[in-house]
Parts: C-alpha cells; sequence; structure tokens
C-alpha cells in the first residue's frame, strides 16, 4: 500500500510539472522598463529592483503603486503581473497580463510574451 501511495505521489508530481512546462506558467521572464519619464518609472525601477532580488512582494506592491502612477503604462502592467505569477497567484496575473496587451499593443516585448500568452489561455 505505501509502494502505490509513492508511486501515485510520484505520477502527480510528474503530471504538475508537465503542465506547467506545457504552459509556459512560472517561465522566467523578465521585467520591463517604462517609458523614460513616465510617472510609473520610479516605481516600476524600484519593483524591478526587488523582482530581480527575487522578494515578489516588494515587487508587486511597487508594481502596483506604478499602475496607480500611470494606468496606461502597458509594461507596468506586466511587471505586476509577473510578480503575481510568482506569488502563485495565476488567475489574477492573467487577468493583469490581459490588462498589459490591451493598454501595450505597441509593445513588441509585451505582446510576443511566451508567459503573457500562457497565460492568457487560462481566460478563454
Amino acid at each position: 500500500m505505501k509502494k502505490l501511495v509513492e508511486l501515485a505521489l510520484v505520477a502527480i508530481v510528474t503530471v504538475a510539472i508537465g503542465i506547467f512546462a506545457w504552459t509556459g506558467i512560472g517561465n522566467a521572464a523578465p521585467p520591463l522598463k517604462t517609458a523614460a519619464g513616465s510617472t510609473a518609472e520610479a516605481h516600476n525601477n524600484e519593483g524591478i529592483e526587488q523582482y530581480n532580488q527575487k522578494d515578489w512582494q516588494d515587487a508587486q506592491d511597487h508594481f502596483k503603486e506604478a499602475v496607480k502612477a500611470d494606468p496606461q503604462s502597458g509594461e507596468a502592467h506586466y511587471n505586476l503581473a509577473l510578480a503575481l505569477d510568482k506569488l502563485g497567484q495565476h488567475m489574477s496575473a492573467a487577468k493583469r497580463f490581459k490588462m498589459a496587451a490591451d493598454v501595450g499593443q505597441n509593445n513588441p516585448e509585451i505582446q510576443n510574451s511566451g508567459i503573457l500568452k500562457a497565460h492568457l489561455k487560462m481566460l478563454k
């Protein structure tokens, strides 16, 4: 019985890893800089610094402030989505990636992002 439980656990972990790898969720994606002079720039830059130090919560807080400062910054929405993803809040990240795609239509880094596309599939 113990062996059966161990095999089942290994199978579940293997499937979960496969799903995450297949969808692209959790893949490393660098945060994006805002346009120079953007009202979101200071908070976005601080968020990037925290993100690069793997302090996902502080990064999220700064990216939220960046979005408040400039709601039309696709980069700020995108970076907030990255932080939400790192915090395991995938549905919230998916919604924020959708906002990033909508307001960042002219940014090819946002539009061509694999992690963004993977999360948008969750909304369908």
